[in-house]
Order: structure tokens, then C-alpha cells, then sequence
């Protein structure tokens, strides 16, 4: 079975090198020539963990390709991926001209039937849209050619996509026939085998689905961030809330975290255009509204705790750990640090930070900011006045106390992802706090 992923950004690559490793033949295209050259050495743009082996291993096995020719790789191909970004445009909706520019590329070079299946997260009747601009260059050429459009959303998490996409929890698949159908069973057949089941529906649910997913649990991490800022409040502890919620399986345990705030490439821009695609229906999802808004105040609540404890930030240093919007990702997209390393620019601080993956990616989304980026934890506390946890990387679960004690100027700990015990801490002699905690 031959498969063509368009785009070889994050779904996009996960996907083609994945179903690669099934035994499937995949030829991934982007336009990004140095990308495109830099994967045929093997070099991921991306990191994720696992993902580089199974590059490697598959462009060895000849199951895996690469190509900056899309028209080349149309001929003789099943099934063809449309994984290309969708990025948000001025009103918060998605911009589909990518989409639609693969789609036409299809109907001017497609000769034989083929399934063409998006993958990008796009909304509600983005299939028909797809359809209707591969037939446009399809009478433009004066033929007659059978296709199908599919839609399957992806479900994978930064930092664990490779394990999401081998092992599914569940694989959406939005059809309008038969023979589509047909196909991608076929193409998940090795998944199935492995007792993943398959979520067959009509495309505009598929589409509705990856939406609906994504907005569920960012109203989750916004209602617990907003519950914990009340717990501060009140004396109670998020933390024991959590629990306490949690343990009802109506509720469940999953993303009831508190925190900074959400951020990435998936829940900021879907949240936006669901919101969006609500009010072109005549229907304001003020839920959905909350939860972004919600979100944009958190990501500034640690800034706003260290400017009660320092009024005047003029020449503070402060030391910041973690960079990344989550762990075992480079993504900087709306990363909350980046909120708060501008506001802590903005106030003259000294900052010194260190993340053990995403320093690189910083330095491109701030390049006009002075930041100190250090190569380890430790010589990023050296002499500061606070320290400032916003990643929950694993390093720094459970760090060497003394050697902090010994190298801060004062003992002021703001954990951002609640990954200390306060007790604890003060026992030590930090000034600490959480986010909802005692």
C-alpha cells in the first residue's frame, strides 16, 4: 500500500514514519527544501521522543521517503495525507490556504482514483471544501476521475506521540463511502490487529470530534486553574480538591492539573477556532470563550505572585527552569514563559534561564530580549533572587537542595507546576508557593 503525507511538521512526520514502521510504503513531501534535505540524513525538525530511531530505521528499510515534489508522488498513490498547518487567522479561525493549495495540486496531477484524507486539524466542512477545489481542476482538465475525501483527526500528545499513534486509544476516521471506508481499513488493519478499534462517522462529526476534544480539556485545565486561584483565596489546597473530584468517575483525574496555563501548537489555535466557527453558525460558545480567557490571565499568575513579593523588579535576577509550553517537547507555541519572560523583560529584571530541550527555540521566538540561557539548572540560580518553575521536566523533580540554598541570593521558590511539597520547602527556608496550594 503506497501512501503520500503532505507537510512534515509535527502530525505530518509522526504519521508518515509511523505508519511506516507498520510496513506501510510512505513518501513524506513539504516544501521546506532544507527540512526535506535534512530528514533524507535522518535529522528530525522536531523533537520527540522515539521518533528519530523509527526515522532512521525506516529510511533504511527503503519504507520510508522524502520529497519536495508533491505532483511526483500523487501517481500511483492509495491514499494521500493532507497534514499541512493551519494556522490561525486575524479573527482566531483557521487559515485553510494550505489545505486547499494541496488539494488543487491533487486535481491538476491525480490519474488514477485516490483517497485524499486530512489529517490537519481543520474545521467543520473543510472536506466538502477540499472536494470541491480537487474537482474544479479536475474540470479544468476535461476529466472524469473518481476520488473519495476522508477526514482523520489526529489525537497525539507532544511528548508522547510516537506511543499515541502505535497504540491508539481510539482512531476517528470521518467517510462518505464505501470504498473510502474500505481503504482505511486497510491502512490501520496492522492497529486493529492489536485490538485498537476504529471510529467510523460521517466527516463533519470526524471534523466536529478533534474540536470538541481539544475544547473539552482545555475548559477542564481552566476550570481547575480558576478553582486553585480560589483555593488561595479561601485556605484550601488544590491539590486535595483534585483528588477529591477526581476519585468521581463521572469526573476523572485526567487534566485536572493546575497550573500556568495551557499553551502549544493544538489547544490555543483550536480552542480560537471552534470559538470562531460557532459565531459564523449564529452560535457563541461562551464556554468554550471562558476557557480561553481563563487561560490568557493564568499564564501571568507567577509573574503576578513574584511582583507582590518584589514590587521593584528593577535588577532582580530571576532564574527560570523550564521553557517549553509542557515536557519532552522543543514547542514554544504559546508557551506561557513567553509571557512571562516579556513581562519580566519588561521590568528590568536579570534573567537567567535553562530548559534541557527548547533554549534554541526560545532564542527564535524572543530574539530581541536579553535572557541569560544557561546549560545547566544549577548555573541558572547562581546568585538569583527567585527562581520560577514553569516546566515540569523531569530534572528538576528532585534537585540537589544544598547546592540551590548554597547558590541562591534569596530563598524565593514560585512553582508554577505544583511539582514541590510545601512543607517541605519551608523547612528548607524557601519562601514557597504553588498555584492553589498551602
Amino acid at each position: 500500500m503506497r501512501t503520500t503525507i503532505v507537510g512534515t511538521g509535527y502530525v505530518g512526520l509522526v504519521t508518515g514514519t509511523c505508519f511506516a514502521e507498520m510496513g506501510i510504503d510512505v513518501t513524506c513531501v513539504d516544501v521546506d527544501k532544507n527540512k526535506i534535505e535534512n530528514l533524507k540524513k535522518g535529522i528530525s525538525p522536531i523533537y520527540e521522543p522515539g521518533l528519530d530511531e523509527l526515522i532512521d530505521k525506516n529510511i533504511a528499510k527503503n519504507r520510508l521517503q522524502f520529497s519536495t515534489n508533491l505532483s511526483e508522488c500523487i501517481e500511483g498513490v492509495d491514499v494521500i495525507f493532507s497534514a499541512v498547518g493551519t494556522p490561525p487567522d486575524e479573527d482566531g479561525s483557521a487559515d485553510l490556504k494550505y489545505v486547499l493549495e494541496v488539494a488543487k495540486t491533487i486535481g491538476k496531477h491525480m490519474n488514477q482514483y485516490c483517497l485524499v484524507v486530512t489529517k490537519s486539524t481543520v474545521p467543520v466542512g473543510t472536506a466538502q471544501r477540499v472536494r470541491q477545489a480537487i474537482q474544479e481542476e479536475l474540470d479544468k482538465r476535461g476529466v472524469n476521475i473518481e476520488f473519495d475525501v476522508a477526514s482523520n483527526p489526529e489525537f497525539l500528545k507532544e511528548g508522547n506521540a510516537v506511543k499515541d499513534f502505535l497504540s491508539p486509544d481510539r482512531i476517528v476516521v470521518g467517510v462518505e463511502s464505501q470504498k473510502a471506508m474500505d481503504i482505511m481499513n486497510k491502512l490501520y488493519k496492522p492497529f486493529t490487529l492489536n485490538g485498537h478499534n476504529v471510529i467510523y462517522m460521517d466527516v463533519p462529526s470526524a471534523e466536529m470530534t478533534k474540536y470538541a476534544a481539544n475544547a473539552m480539556l482545555a475548559v477542564r485545565i481552566s476550570f481547575m486553574n480558576e478553582v486553585a486561584n480560589l483555593c488561595e483565596k479561601v485556605g484550601a489546597d488544590v491539590n486535595m480538591v483534585r483528588k477529591g473530584i477526581g476519585s468521581d468517575p463521572r469526573i476523572g483525574s485526567k487534566f485536572l492539573y493546575s497550573g500556568v496555563g495551557y499553551g502549544g501548537s493544538c489547544f490555543p489555535k483550536d480552542v480560537k477556532a471552534l470559538y470562531q466557527t460557532g459565531l459564523e453558525y449564529d452560535v457563541e460558545l461562551k464556554v468554550v470563550k471562558a476557557a480561553e480567557d481563563a487561560n490568557d490571565l493564568q499564564k501571568l499568575v507567577i509573574f503576578k505572585k513574584l511582583k507582590i513579593i518584589y514590587p521593584d523588579l528593577k535588577g532582580k535576577t530571576i532564574a527560570i527552569w523550564g521553557l517549553s509550553f509542557k515536557p519532552e517537547t522543543d514547542d514554544m507555541r504559546e508557551a506561557p514563559s513567553l509571557y512571562i519572560l516579556d513581562a519580566l523583560s519588561k521590568e528590568g529584571c536579570n534573567i537567567r534561564a535553562y530548559d534541557p530541550i527548547s533554549i534554541e527555540e526560545t532564542k527564535r521566538k524572543l530574539p530581541n530580549l536579553d535572557i541569560t540561557y544557561c546549560d545547566d539548572a544549577y548555573s541558572t540560580i547562581e546568585n538569583s533572587d527567585a527562581l520560577l518553575l514553569l516546566t515540569e521536566w523531569k530534572e528538576f523533580r528532585v534537585p540537589d537542595w544544598k547546592k540551590i540554598i548554597n547558590s541562591m541570593n534569596k530563598l524565593v521558590l514560585l512553582d508554577g507546576r505544583n511539582i514541590y511539597d510545601s512543607k517541605e520547602m519551608n523547612e528548607l527556608g524557601f519562601y514557597y508557593e504553588g498555584i492553589g496550594t498551602k
